[in-house]
């Protein structure tokens, strides 16, 4: 079992711009007067360079083009409607905004089984008529060796959801609330918590209920992950949204954007440096106005390559 890889999916996107559906629950995101086509243009060219980045490191990236029609201005995080599992298994997801249950196309399912092993396909998809919704692993933190979810409740994070998920998966829940500065839920986990081979990077102060908090250290010390503590003001600058991956060679990247990389102290830099590669990546439209940075643009792909 790995707890990270070296192979990434990423879509390309079409029609990226500000998303007004998902802007009602994440905080994230910065709403402006912007040209769509200039906008669109730019997260193009920043969306090619972070390929670019990845592969000069060794790191496989299949890249999916996103389609013109039907518009999806948030195609470009496609780890929020879907998983892809050792075993096989594929997992597709809820999700809250109408317009981005658009995304989930399986003619990209079908795409990626040319090339990897699909075994399983379960879907909570039709949770959508019950307004209950898990958004991937947006939603969910996956401690893949020891086979625990650690998940943040929110509006796009449903505890029912979430056990279901749990009990399908054979895995431990560790469920908790993490809000913002006004006592919002956060909208995500991966905005405020980021699980590496033997590191998380986590917004301690975010987390008010001390029961809950002490759940998450002592589950964190137990599997043997040092904690980085980041602060609101660094996770509001995507400090709490990175990715730890690999390459063919099993040297280890922490992926984050150069606005996270910025807000992190030296000491921080030190201690994760210290751990991986630490490898910054400019994205500043697609994080100002998508509301998501690059942990939110790779969806892992962990399934097996076919001899």
């Amino acid at each position: 079992m790995r707890h990270i890889t070296d192979r990434i999916m990423m879509i390309r996107p079409a029609s990226f711009q500000f998303n007004e559906e998902t802007a009602l629950s994440n905080a994230f995101q910065t709403a402006g007067n912007y040209d769509n086509e200039v906008i669109k243009a730019k997260a193009i060219e920043e969306f090619d360079s972070m390929v670019a980045s990845l592969r000069s490191k060794g790191i496989t990236i299949e890249v999916i083009q996103d389609t013109v029609k039907p518009r999806k201005p948030d195609a470009i995080f496609p780890n929020n409607w879907i998983s892809f599992h050792n075993d096989g298994t594929v997992v597709t997801y809820p999700m809250y905004a109408e317009n981005r249950r658009l995304e989930r196309r399986e003619d990209i399912i079908d795409t990626l089984s040319e090339k990897y092993k699909i075994n399983k396909r379960y879907t909570f998809d039709y949770y959508e008529e019950e307004d209950r919704f898990l958004e991937g692993t947006g939603s969910m933190l996956f401690d893949r060796v020891d086979n625990i979810v650690y998940a943040c409740l929110s509006p796009r994070t449903d505890v029912v959801l979430l056990e279901k998920y749990s009990v399908l998966m054979g895995a431990r829940k560790i469920a908790f609330r993490s809000v913002d500065r006004e006592g919002k839920d956060i909208y995500h986990t991966n905005v405020m918590m980021a699980l590496g081979v033997n590191f998380c990077v986590l917004c301690l102060e975010s987390i008010k209920n001390e029961v809950e908090k002490k759940e998450i250290l002592q589950s964190l010390e137990d599997t043997g992950k040092l904690v980085v503590d980041i602060s609101y003001d660094q996770m509001e600058d995507f400090a709490g949204n990175m990715l730890q991956v690999a390459n063919a060679d099993g040297k280890t990247f922490l992926v984050l954007s150069q606005t996270a990389y910025d807000s992190l102290t030296t000491e921080q830099v030190n201690v994760l440096s210290g751990l991986t590669n630490v490898l910054p990546i400019p994205i500043k439209t697609i994080e100002t106005l998508g509301g998501g940075s690059v942990r939110c643009m790779m969806a892992e792909i962990f399934l097996p390559v076919k001899q």
